[in-house]
């Protein structure tokens, strides 16, 4: 099976230009590729994960990836799923964004002796001359059909601004300079990009006459299910600081049925073989099948000691009802307010639930326990002497965490 025929089966293609002239450069590892990734927080998360994986077996297969930091790029915002503007972030922070993100990156793509490039779009956009690129780039592209794409029309009743209309030539620009400095023919994204990749495709081709190519992946965690990189607690982030290598096995782990073995297609890198007999799966061994899709993804992303840690947690909690490996939140003195907390924010501390409102639902649907004693009064609080020895906190039926008092 070729490269591309396994791309194919494993569900990750939506769309491409030309297929026959793609198929012929990752298979012969002739493609110099690019992703780009906006750094619009501190850390790559769960929606960025698949683009990631792509890269990585694309580079297996011999082709060159260009990972591309979007510092310029971030100063506009990108409209496309959006239902409002980005928030405008200063220099300072997208620099520290692009610094975390190439750190990052480095533990799945290989950037030694040339075998993959990192580049920042900040290096070539903040520098242009604003008339000239009007002049030069703009002229390429027909306002109309501008409108008519679909990350523009979701957001025309709401308002777009001039700011954010302008993302589409500036990502545009971005495949034409790496064309012409880099030799880059072809450019990857999720399906929700696809028109602003067809505009630098179609912007090589007026400008120089020449042919590059697009291919859009058919991003599970992307257009179709963003939501997915969202729990009760927030964003899920490959950052350990921020999501916990447990806490990322853990959503895994409790993926829906119906997408667990679509996961394991497009994320994990066990052979098709191997994931097309789990098809006829059901019942209790789809959970193995989230276990097995967990235990790989952890693994991948923050190392196999950490994902058999998690993986030992997990079965401890839900296994023998041993809570001696539950994730640790310590609370320090700051914590208390006239020695003790309240429920509610005990469970924001612990990541168990966003706000306190969350918490309180929790509660009065009966979801709520400490060792296992069901907690329904919304204004329960507990004393640095409760926690002293810990208390393992459960918001549902899978999220746990012990919460000591220092």
């Amino acid at each position: 099976m070729t490269i591309y025929d396994e791309l194919v089966a494993r569900g990750l293609i939506a769309q491409v230009t030309d297929e026959e002239e793609i198929k012929d450069m990752i298979n012969n590892g002739k493609a110099v590729f690019y992703i780009g990734f906006d750094p619009t927080a501190d850390s790559l998360h769960v929606g960025h994960f698949m683009a990631l994986c792509l890269m990585k077996r694309l580079q297996m297969a011999g082709n060159k990836p260009v990972a591309l930091i979007g510092g310029g790029t971030a100063m506009i915002g990108d409209p496309s799923g959006r239902t409002d503007m980005r928030q405008m972030m200063t220099r300072e922070t997208i620099e520290h964004n692009c610094a975390c993100f190439k750190k990052q990156m480095s533990r799945f793509i290989d950037f030694s002796d040339g075998k993959a490039v990192m580049v920042n779009n900040a290096d070539w956009l903040l520098g242009l001359n604003y008339v000239e690129v009007l002049r030069d780039v703009g002229a390429c592209f027909s306002v109309n059909r501008m409108l008519s794409a679909e990350c523009y029309k979701q957001r025309m009743e709401k308002g777009l601004s001039f700011l954010e209309f302008n993302y589409m030539i500036m990502q545009s620009y971005d495949f034409y300079h790496l064309y012409q400095t880099m030799g880059c023919n072809m450019q990857f994204g999720g399906d929700d990009q696809w028109s602003n990749m067809l505009g630098g495709t179609e912007l090589i081709r007026r400008k120089l006459g020449k042919d590059a190519y697009a291919m859009t992946i058919n991003l599970l965690l992307n257009s179709e299910g963003k939501k997915m990189g969202k729990t009760q607690s927030g964003a899920v982030w490959l950052d350990p600081e921020k999501t916990s290598p447990y806490d990322f096995y853990q959503y895994w782990r409790n993926v829906a049925d119906s997408d667990v073995l679509k996961c394991i297609r497009m994320l994990t890198f066990l052979p098709l073989e191997e994931i097309d007999a789990m098809d006829s799966w059901e019942g209790a061994q789809l959970n193995r099948a989230k276990e097995i899709l967990a235990y790989e993804l952890t693994s991948l992303v923050h190392g196999e000691e950490a994902a058999k840690k998690a993986e030992a947690s997990a079965k401890s909690l839900f296994g023998a009802g041993n809570n001696a490996d539950a994730p640790v939140v310590e609370l320090s003195d700051a914590d208390f307010t006239d020695g003790v907390i309240d429920i509610g924010t005990l469970l924001v501390k612990a990541e168990l639930v966003a706000s306190k409102s969350e918490a309180r639902r929790a509660i009065e649907q009966g979801g709520v326990s400490a060792d296992g004693e069901k907690i329904t009064d919304v204004k329960a609080v507990f004393s640095k002497a409760d926690l002293a020895d810990g208390k393992t906190f459960k918001r549902g039926k899978k999220s746990f965490k012990k919460v000591v008092a220092k």
